[in-house]
């Protein structure tokens, strides 16, 4: 093949009159191009790892301590060594080699240098201290108090001078606090009282108490002093075992989904929505590795978020084991791995020493639409394993994909910086059927064929037929969050790009672009079955979800403000409505809220079903009067607010609960209280996908750039999994996912009974939607 002729550098024959060197020299320069592009990515690493050290110091600054240090001692003419080198001269003859001045002046750079470090850690620990104060969250939403705005100014004042990047913050954010037993069983106790009778309550009460006068003391004795030793003493632990040591597949119960524009389709053309999207993710990429992500704040561009989940974005995979999986992650990857129709291409993404721009790439993507080759024995379904049960995988992983060509390819695709696949479906948004369109187009994207995404890998770029496009992303490496902030500059870019009048990328082809490399697979029929039994598995799973999006148009967050209530305490208020007339019962609800204000945060819980929104669901059932049901709604907005703030601040229940138990497995002490607890199904789980970067988008001028956001997978056989993302002012999309196995749920009639719930307590505010917007 010709990918393969031009791979090769050098050929030699050997002839009577000896050994003759055929040199390639476009082979050569590729060569020497890719090393010079390694070596400038290792230079700006070391850059950054440098100003990441150093900061919140900054150059200017050293400059002008070192430059106040020297002159104050001149001025009080006092040698600035402070007699350093009459000390070292004990032991080393420096008087040889420099002269009085010149060792004064060299001790005095280095003792500037250490008062510059001094500083340094001085204003960082500041700075830690002060992001340890979370006031700032109880003053109204839109108001700031003179007291959070003098603590602003200090955080300002102690970031220092110095633009920060990506990671500038991570050795200044505080680590995450234990909360104590005592109050973890209060709120835990208070979070289940709306769920159980008297009786119930009762014995959950002394289970607790007895745990929090025995056993809980030893546990969290174990679990300060990993506190104390480790960056964050849920991370490792959330991860290892929730994530890399189930055995269940990931598909469905863990992987999640983001969609395209709903009302946008910027080109019909597959190849080309491909080439605009992936060189935008490559951009990404290259921002990423040169730290030019701006990191994000959650208040005034001031308060900073942990970073860390960024590290492993790009090059990673999940890769299977017998007991637990672990996650492969390159420092660097320069192809992708291109899945269409049954078959798999490796693309690389640099030529000439640069990255292929996006008409290249469609270019790339068109050889492999027209490549009439037929997938090999094995190779079509191949990726069913990463949809199965995780030890199938990792015994087929090890007996038949570890030597000869499938090694080589199976290191192309787990190496690769992300996978693509080429669907041959047409899936999107039909505005004249709006229901079956975007539950096909979801389902498709959460779990598609089965085979034809690999699960494992950090995300998939999935590009239909029609130019309609999103993501599958693996969830164990990072949080929805990471992967919506990429996705959203990649939908921004794809506008910036945008496409000529033919639906191509702008740009020209390359004449003498290699083409995409077709990987090899040799897969015996041993390993064939297990493919199928996989599949087999992986289809009943995928063939039993039942997904609901609803773009809900009614009202959104302009008019839920105009309430002067939160809009997540709102819809969230809402789900525990709707499901109470969905089941006449209510149930324990999960809610995610991130942690990322500490160090390597990741989630708490936040559990909505509280004593405050089960009063205001009954009085909304029971037709008590206006009043009564608004004050009632308000009392739940504010708790609902409180146990947010409290999540977020690291005083929530499950995490703290989790972590225990960890550690009461590890002692080998059982546990009646935990448990029980951490067997309790989570028959609501909710989860609002964040807008992060509002810049991007002006949904006044431009409401077709709204997006539908995202969803996932029910968490429980018998209960509903609803995601929901607030788009501008006027559009809330809510994704409702369930099981058709079970005989309690429906998606459909849950989501009818959401639109009704918003409707109705919108009512309560006399307020006309339509006049309104």
């Amino acid at each position: 093949m010709a990918e393969a002729h031009q791979a090769v550098a050098f050929q030699f024959t050997v002839s009577p009159d000896g050994i003759d060197l055929q040199l390639s020299h476009e082979a050569l320069r590729q060569v020497y191009l890719s090393g010079v592009h390694s070596w400038k990515k290792k230079f700006i690493r070391f850059k950054n790892g440098i100003m990441n050290g150093v900061y919140p110091g900054s150059a200017p600054g050293y400059m002008l301590v070192l430059a106040g240090y020297m002159g104050r001692a001149k001025y009080a003419q006092l040698d600035p060594s402070l007699g350093l080198f009459l000390k070292v001269g004990k032991y080393i003859p420096v008087s040889k080699y420099m002269s009085l001045d010149t060792q004064r002046t060299v001790g005095g750079i280095l003792v500037g240098t250490g008062l510059w470090v001094a500083i340094i850690f001085t204003m960082r620990n500041v700075l830690r201290s002060l992001l340890s104060w979370h006031g700032w969250m109880e003053g109204r939403h839109g108001s700031i108090s003179w007291k959070t705005r003098v603590w602003l100014v200090l955080v300002k004042i102690f970031s220092g001078i110095q633009t920060p990047t990506l990671y500038s913050f991570q050795t200044s954010l505080p680590h995450l606090p234990v909360p104590s037993v005592k109050d973890t069983m209060r709120r835990y106790l208070e979070s289940v009282r709306p769920l159980l009778d008297d009786v119930e309550y009762k014995r959950m009460e002394e289970l607790a108490l007895d745990f929090q006068k025995n056993l809980g003391p030893k546990l969290q004795w174990y679990l300060k002093l990993k506190s104390l030793w480790a960056t964050n003493y849920v991370s490792d632990w959330w991860e290892e075992y929730i994530y890399l040591r189930s055995r269940g597949p990931i598909m469905v119960n863990s992987n999640y989904y983001a969609t395209d524009f709903l009302y946008l389709f910027p080109t019909q053309l597959q190849s080309a929505r491909a080439g605009n999207a992936i060189h935008s993710i490559m951009l990404y990429r290259r921002k990423l590795d040169r730290a030019q992500i701006k990191p994000l704040f959650a208040l005034a561009n001031t308060v900073p978020c942990c970073s860390a989940q960024w590290e492993r974005l790009f090059n990673t995979s999940r890769v299977p084991g017998h007991e637990r999986d672990t996650i492969q992650h390159m420092s660097d990857s320069r192809h992708i791995v291109v899945y269409h129709k049954g078959r798999y291409f490796k693309v690389g993404m640099f030529y000439d020493g640069r990255l292929l721009l996006p008409r290249e790439i469609e270019q790339q993507m068109e050889r492999i639409i027209a490549d009439p080759s037929e997938p090999q024995p094995g190779e079509e379904k191949l990726a069913a394993l990463t949809a199965g049960n995780r030890v199938p995988w990792a015994c087929a992983r090890d007996a038949y994909l570890r030597q000869g060509k499938n090694r080589q390819s199976l290191d192309a695709v787990e190496k690769a910086a992300f996978l693509v696949t080429l669907d041959d479906t047409e899936q999107g948004h039909d505005v004249n059927n709006t229901a079956e369109s975007l539950h096909n187009y979801g389902k498709s994207l959460l779990h598609g064929k089965c085979y034809d995404r690999w699960f494992d890998k950090s995300f998939n770029l999935i590009v239909y037929k029609n130019g309609t496009m999103g993501l599958n992303a693996e969830h164990s490496w990072a949080d929805a969050p990471i992967v919506v902030h990429l996705w959203e500059q990649v939908l921004a870019m794809d506008i910036k790009l945008s496409y000529t009048t033919e639906g191509h990328c702008k740009g020209q082809p390359h004449r003498n672009l290699p083409a995409p490399q077709r990987l090899q697979w040799n897969i015996p029929s041993e390993c064939q079955s297990m493919i199928a039994n996989s599949l087999a598995m992986a289809q009943a799973l995928a063939d039993d979800v039942d997904l609901n999006i609803i773009p809900f148009q009614d009202f959104g967050k302009g008019l839920i403000k105009k309430c002067k209530t939160s809009p997540d305490a709102f819809i969230q208020i809402a789900l525990q409505l709707a499901h109470f007339k969905d089941k006449g019962k209510f149930c324990l609800t999960y809610e995610a809220s991130m942690t990322r204000l500490f160090r390597e945060g990741r989630t708490e819980t936040v559990r909505p079903c509280t004593m405050e929104t089960c009063n205001f669901v009954r009085a909304m059932v029971n037709n008590e009067p206006r009043e009564k049901k608004l004050a009632l709604l308000r009392q739940a907005a504010e708790k609902h607010q409180q146990l947010y703030r409290l999540a977020m601040t690291g005083k929530g229940i499950d995490r703290h609960l989790f972590c225990l138990y960890v550690v009461s497995k590890y002692l080998g002490l059982d546990s009646p209280f935990l448990q029980e607890v951490l067997s309790e199904p989570w028959r609501l789980s909710t989860s609002q996908t964040p807008v992060q970067q509002l810049e991007l988008f002006n949904l006044v001028n431009h409401p077709e750039y709204a997006t539908t956001g995202g969803g996932f997978g029910p968490v429980a056989d018998d209960g509903y999994g609803v995601a929901y993302i607030i788009v501008g002012e006027n559009l809330i999309n809510f994704h409702i996912s369930c099981k058709y196995s079970s005989p309690d749920t429906d998606a459909q009639r849950f989501g009818s009974h959401i639109r009704q719930a918003m409707l109705d307590m919108l009512g309560l505010f006399q307020l006309d939607p339509k006049a309104l917007k």
